[in-house]
């Protein structure tokens, strides 16, 4: 984990300095000071290499008559930084600095906020997964361990960092359990790494497999048929605005009003009897990221003290095609009450949220749900991995959503969805059930796992986002690295702290 720390805006004698410059603006302050000390060499580096500070653009220098070993510029470009601009400028700091141990920020043009994104946006970036690697070279490794921000004020920029670095531990910890493997991350071990937010003053429940068939979990059950691992829910419990537990956390409270977040934790999906292609099958490993997502939100609320009641759930199975796998043309009994023909077991994660869902509402009423899931591969089809799609049943929870994805950057784009009986939604008339899980075709696919959905949310303001072009990234980006995102930590954690706490 990369270290962050802020100090007063000194020029350094040592080490490997980053200089952010905006774009066309005059050397002042502490560069000019710096270009000084060189003997304008600063100003001639930037002028044999074209650097004006335009947004993307990089430039280094070797200084040793200052004492360092080398400085980089890299460009912001012009006007005022947007939090999320700042946080892609740490991104590209830590970008062109993972090669060295330890880098000093000239910051001081960045107020305290800025500075804190900035920071943000390094770690982010600078993350890495190299558990299971055993071979790198030295050359391969990353390096960059520490970041020091040079700024005016540090005492107000380490405040505004404290909130953010909670943040970061939670889009880390979804991004560990989106990168593990399948034979290491199964059900029972990710609701044992779950509990272990329990230390952050999280109430954590788990359900395995008698407890769901005592529940009557038909539908998430018939699932996990096929597999030799055991399913388990777990419900995390957050009493940021009701109370704290006690210290030994078994102080039974009740959530006041809670903000309900629920996540498919399918930690592998083979498709069942319905059984996928071999070609990309190694990426089911992360169709657990929708509860992967839940889980680190948690933490992040946990984790920064955030004055409101929460609630996330998460269903976990593994589908897996073997003798005692669930068949097309089967039909089990949702949690709800409601029969479910099962006409593709590769549509396997609409079963799973489907009981999640009922009993959120059943048994916290909770002011709004939010579900998370790698649903579809239609989803991708139609948004590429730009967006996630958002189907939602309440216009002012979408527009809440809407607003949080373009302050973070993690983009929702807004689906069709229709009332229950309408269009799309008849596409799901079963002829022996009360439903069956897919529609007549290809067409409109995610949709219509949306309207499936819908059926148990009874009514409650909800919002479905499907994540699947975007919980995996091929490449790297600003923030991220190639590899599990985090996506919807962020995006979640703005949705509550700019509308739902007290």
């Amino acid at each position: 984990m990369l270290e962050i720390t802020f100090a007063k805006a000194v020029l350094p004698k040592a080490g490997v300095l980053v200089l952010p410059l905006a774009e066309g603006a005059a050397l002042i302050g502490l560069p000019a000071m710096l270009d000084k000390s060189l003997a304008g060499a600063l100003k001639r580096a930037m002028a044999v290499a074209g650097f004006t500070g335009k947004k993307g653009t990089q430039a280094s220098i070797l200084a040793p008559k200052a004492g360092l070993k080398r400085i980089i510029l890299i460009g912001m470009g012009k006007g005022e930084l947007s939090a999320q601009a700042a946080a892609e400028l740490g991104g590209e700091i830590a970008t062109a600095c993972l090669k060295e141990t330890e880098v000093l920020v000239l910051a001081e043009a960045l107020t305290p906020e800025l500075a804190a994104q900035a920071a943000l946006g390094a770690r982010l970036r600078a993350y890495r997964f190299d558990k299971y690697r055993t071979t790198q070279t030295e050359a391969e490794k990353t390096k960059l361990a520490r970041l020091t921000l040079l700024v005016g004020d540090p005492a107000a920029a380490t405040a505004a960092y404290t909130p953010l670095a909670a943040l970061a531990d939670g889009v880390e910890f979804t991004r560990n359990l989106v990168t593990e493997p399948a034979n290491v991350l199964y059900p029972a071990e990710f609701a044992e790494r779950a509990e272990s937010l329990k230390k952050l003053g999280l109430k954590v429940e788990v359900f395995d497999k008698k407890d769901l068939e005592k529940l009557g979990f038909g539908s998430l059950l018939s699932v996990s048929w096929g597999s030799v691992r055991e399913p388990r829910m777990v419900v995390l419990q957050w009493f940021g605005a009701s109370g704290a537990l006690d210290a030994d956390g078994k102080k039974n409270k009740k959530l006041k009003d809670p903000v309900a977040f629920i996540g498919k934790g399918v930690t592998f999906d083979s498709g069942g009897i319905s059984i996928k292609p071999a070609a990309g099958m190694e990426d089911m490993k992360w169709d657990m990221a929708g509860a992967g997502t839940v889980v680190g939100l948690m933490a992040v609320l946990a984790g920064r003290r955030a004055k409101v009641d929460a609630v996330g759930l998460v269903g976990l199975v593994e589908n897996m095609p073997s003798g005692s796998a669930v068949r097309p043309g089967d039909v089990v009994k949702s949690y709800s009450g409601q029969t479910i023909e099962i006409l593709n077991t590769d549509a396997e994660g609409r079963l799973v949220l489907a009981d999640v869902l009922y009993y959120a509402q059943a048994r916290f009423a909770p002011k709004f749900m939010v579900d998370l899931a790698t649903l579809t591969g239609a989803i991708i089809v139609g948004l590429g991995h730009e967006y996630a799609g958002m189907f939602s049943n309440d216009d002012a929870l979408a527009e809440k959503l809407i607003a949080a994805g373009q302050a973070t950057g993690e983009g929702v784009w807004r689906m069709p969805l229709a009332a229950l009986g309408e269009k799309y939604d008849k596409n799901l008339k079963s002829a022996i059930a009360d439903m069956q899980n897919i529609g007549g075709g290809r067409a409109g696919g995610a949709i219509t796992a949306a309207q499936f959905l819908q059926r148990f949310v009874n009514g409650k303001p909800w919002a479905h986002l499907d994540i699947a072009g975007m919980a995996w990234a091929a490449k790297d980006s600003a923030i991220t690295p190639k590899g599990a995102t985090g996506y919807g930590v962020r995006l979640l954690d703005r949705l509550v702290a700019k509308g739902f706490e007290g």
